[in-house]
C-alpha cells in the first residue's frame, strides 16, 4: 500500500473531519479512498462515453398528469436492452417515485435517462452511473452471457 501526506488548512481539515463523523467512517484514509474513487470514476465515465456501466435512475412524477404513466412505459419498452427491472412506489395521493436498474453503454443509458426525465410531469431525475469492465463471453449451462465487473 502506498502513503502520502497532504496539508489542509484548518477550517477544511474540520469539515473533512465533520463530513467523516456524519459518514461514519473508521479513518481519513478510508474517506480520502472513497473521494478518490468517486473522482476517478465520474472521470472515467466522461472519457469513455462508449464504455460500459449500470446504474439507477431514480424520479418523482405526478401520475395523474395526462398519459404520463403510458409514455414512461412506452420508453422503457422501447429501451428494454437497457432497463433491467423498475421499483414504484405511491408517495401520495398524486406523486409517485420509480427506480429504475439500467446497464449497457455509457451513452445510450445516459441518452435514455435525459429522456425519461424531460417527460412533461417527471420532477426531481437523478441518474447514479457506475462504470464496469464487460468480463469475457461464456456460459454456465445456460445462455451465454457477460459479467460486469464495477471499475475501482
Amino acid at each position: 500500500m502506498d502513503r502520502f501526506t497532504i496539508s489542509l488548512d484548518s477550517d477544511l481539515a474540520k469539515a473533512f473531519d465533520d463530513l467523516i463523523g456524519e459518514r461514519g467512517y473508521s479513518s481519513r484514509s478510508e474517506a480520502v479512498r472513497d473521494l478518490l474513487r468517486s473522482h476517478l470514476q465520474a472521470r472515467g465515465l466522461h472519457r469513455d462515453p462508449r464504455g460500459h456501466c449500470i446504474a439507477t435512475l431514480s424520479y418523482v412524477y405526478n401520475h395523474h398528469e395526462r398519459e404520463l404513466c403510458e409514455r414512461l412505459t412506452r420508453l422503457q419498452h422501447a429501451h428494454h436492452d437497457l432497463t433491467v427491472s423498475t421499483t414504484h412506489a405511491h408517495l401520495d395521493h398524486d406523486q409517485c417515485l420509480e427506480t429504475v436498474i439500467l446497464k449497457g453503454r455509457i451513452d445510450a443509458v445516459r441518452h435514455f435517462a435525459d429522456s425519461l426525465v424531460a417527460e412533461r410531469g417527471v420532477r426531481h431525475g437523478q441518474l447514479n452511473l457506475v462504470g464496469v469492465e464487460l468480463g469475457p463471453a461464456h456460459r454456465h449451462g445456460g445462455p451465454t452471457h457477460q459479467h460486469l465487473k464495477p471499475r475501482h
